[in-house]
């Protein structure tokens, strides 16, 4: 690390452009504080947070107002500035009547059973029913570690099988992620449930 040649704080004489290799900020074309910022300044001694650029009598507000008016962007490009990150599984939530799903196959799914409960096919039709897969348990240093749960779409009782089934919508892609393989596996083990999926 090299030292400083002038002391600090460095005096800059004005008009110039470049200390070194640091470029110097030209204050003078900032718009200054209005009369009502200068007392919130004298009051709390914290400068404030709004903008000059928000005073109507403010003569450099129209000079920069212009500036950024000749740099404005484009339609197209303020909307991909504020479009959302897609989905990773690119699954479109909606709801219906108050109930939130995930995914449209999952609401189109919802409709199918609720017209097979109607016709008596099926019968205790619920959604988003938790399993506990793992029980929540003291560690020796006396944290806890949480309890691990499987949240199936639909559970209702098939009156042909004589049976109650256990089902989750999923995708190709949703099927291959690891930790549903691994809930799946141990809903087999911990409550001999096979899921249905869908």
């Amino acid at each position: 690390m090299t030292k400083r040649s002038a002391p600090w704080p460095m005096y800059v004489p004005e008009g110039t452009k470049n200390v070194g290799t640091a470029r110097v900020r030209d204050d003078s074309v900032l718009p200054q504080m209005t009369h009502a910022q200068r007392e919130i300044y004298k009051r709390t001694g914290n400068p404030p947070q709004s903008s000059a650029l928000d005073d109507p009598l403010d003569p450099f507000g129209k000079t920069i107002a212009s500036c950024a008016a000749r740099f404005e962007p484009s339609r197209e490009l303020m909307l991909h500035m504020q479009s959302k990150k897609p989905p990773k599984y690119r699954n479109t939530k909606c709801e219906h009547n108050g109930i939130k799903f995930d995914s449209q196959k999952e609401m189109s799914r919802w409709f199918h059973l609720i017209q097979l409960q109607a016709a008596g096919r099926i019968r205790d039709l619920r959604l988003q029913v938790p399993y506990v897969l793992t029980a929540r348990k003291q560690r020796d240093d006396g944290s806890w570690e949480r309890a691990s749960k499987y949240v199936a779409d639909f559970v209702y009782f098939d009156v042909d099988a004589g049976k109650e089934v256990v089902e989750d919508v999923k995708s190709i892609a949703t099927r291959k992620n690891r930790t549903y393989i691994q809930k799946r596996k141990q809903m087999l083990a911990v409550h001999n449930i096979s899921v249905k999926e869908i």
